[in-house]
């Protein structure tokens, strides 16, 4: 849940915060057994780069079929793009089998050469970066050009990973006894899996998988069944930069297959480590904005210019399309959501200021729409859309907003807006968040910790603290001396 609130108070024009967790929707679908050609996107665009385009499940440095396959569809014009590998229990245990055989191998080797491979690896994303590009717009909808910065995003965290591999310290312990030396030693925890969503189909699992790899671990990746290319692209270049075999697995799967999978891959024995990134249900993390509380002396002109800013900045479209600031929302599921947060909040009294309905391009386009006269009692301002919909609710003082944005069970980030300098620590450090933007609305960076508060979930990714979460600390008790 995101929350954004803005006021004018101590000389600031204005304070904007805003709270977040993820909700995610899925299609199902199958498909019989075999391999098909997979389709161009669009005739006449060129298609997407077939050299990355991998349909098979990637396990211990193989492309292996499964016997059924599922279709993974455009969201913009709900053509099917191809048919991946419906990968079962069975195939998901065999996966954890190659990633501990490999592990047993792969945390013996050197942080310096496991450095080189990761920086490989980086260095072949770079150079195809337009094309794994088209694969993030083709299979998750949004623009081409927020999908090219996904990759470079994506790159950097395996970049940053390489250089952090040699930089895993233990520690040395005087203790009272002077015939003792107390030792700390840091060691990779073993098999990772690593559950990710569909929004961000290749930055969510470099940031997971460069740590892990960094440290020591094997990792088996299960995608998002709307948005699993994106992964197989990786392992088609994991392989070329001679990450070994069982290192980094892949596992698609339709939604059908989702349960028992991630049940075979979360009870598994041999796992040492899981990082999940996904529903609400499940976790809560993402850093977009739910909610607007605006401060009541400027709510009315505030509403209006938010409204032709709408207007006037954000073109609705097919993300291949330079125009394009929004594409499709994943799929009908999706857009239901945000139809029915909709319609409770004007159930309840809210006002539609501009959109409120599906946009005419397709099923699975909805207008960019802002709402005022929002309640807290509203869907919308207590339920994560997920959508392009903007509530403004109506606050008084920075108390009442700050409590307001506190009241509720998930926190990963907070952004607000001041020139105060004794506002700006007040509110910090009041945030019930894991991460604050002041002055600022872009915080992700490779180089800072990633994570939330309350369920915005455990641990924290990227920064030099994002390697923390693959390794394990052995104390080692050095007597006789």
């Amino acid at each position: 849940m995101a929350t954004c609130f803005w006021w004018r108070s101590c000389g600031a024009p204005h304070v904007r915060l805003v709270l977040h967790d993820r909700g995610l929707c899925r299609v199902a679908g199958s498909w019989a057994p075999g391999r098909a050609p997979l389709r161009t996107y669009v005739p006449g665009r060129g298609g997407l780069p077939t050299t990355l385009l991998r349909t098979n499940s990637f396990v211990g440095g193989r492309w292996i079929p499964a016997a059924a396959a599922f279709p993974v569809l455009d969201p913009a014009s709900g053509a099917e793009l191809g048919r991946v590998a419906d990968c079962g229990a069975p195939e998901a245990r065999a996966a954890v089998c190659a990633a501990y055989e490999a592990f047993c191998n792969w945390r013996g080797v050197s942080a310096k050469e496991r450095s080189s491979l990761l920086r490989k690896w980086y260095d072949l994303m770079i150079r195809n970066k337009d094309d794994l590009a088209k694969i993030i717009t083709a299979e998750s909808g949004k623009p081409l050009k927020e999908a090219q910065g996904e990759i470079m995003y994506s790159a950097l965290f395996l970049e940053w990973f390489s250089e952090e591999a040699r930089r895993i310290y233990g520690d040395i312990i005087y203790t009272p006894a002077k015939e003792k030396r107390a030792l700390v030693l840091k060691q990779p925890l073993g098999v990772a899996v690593v559950i990710t969503p569909w929004n961000f189909p290749s930055a969510m699992i470099t940031r997971k998988v460069g740590a892990a790899l960094a440290a020591g671990c094997t990792v088996v990746v299960k995608p998002a069944e709307d948005t699993p290319f994106s992964a197989l692209a990786l392992a088609e270049l994991a392989n070329q930069a001679g990450i070994p075999p069982g290192v980094y697995n892949v596992i698609p799967c339709s939604q059908k297959k989702a349960k028992d999978v991630g049940e075979a891959l979360c009870t598994d024995p041999l796992v040492s480590k899981i990082s999940f990134t996904g529903s609400t249900a499940t976790g809560k993390t993402c850093v977009c904005s739910n909610r607007f509380l605006v401060q009541k002396g400027i709510h009315d002109s505030f509403v209006k210019k938010f409204a032709e800013a709408i207007k006037t900045n954000l073109h609705v479209g097919d993300g291949f399309e330079e125009r394009t600031t929004q594409g499709p929302l994943i799929n009908e599921k999706a857009v239901e959501k945000v139809e029915k947060h909709v319609s409770d909040a004007l159930s309840k009294g809210a006002t539609v200021v501009t959109g409120g309905k599906r946009h005419q391009l397709g099923k699975n386009f909805f207008e960019p729409t802002l709402l005022s006269n929002v309640t807290q009692d509203m869907l919308c301002s207590h339920e994560e859309t997920f959508g392009p919909l903007a509530p403004v609710i109506k606050f008084d003082s920075e108390e009442e907003a700050v409590a307001i944005a506190n009241a509720t069970d998930v926190g990963l980030a907070g952004y607000f807006y001041s020139q105060d300098p004794a506002q700006i620590w007040r509110v910090a450090e009041q945030l019930e968040v894991g991460m604050v933007g002041v002055n600022e609305g872009l915080i992700s960076s490779v180089e800072c910790p990633f994570g939330g508060v309350k369920q915005s979930g455990l641990g924290r990714e990227g920064s030099k603290y994002g390697i923390d979460e693959y390794l394990e600390l052995k104390y080692v008790c050095f007597g006789g001396l």
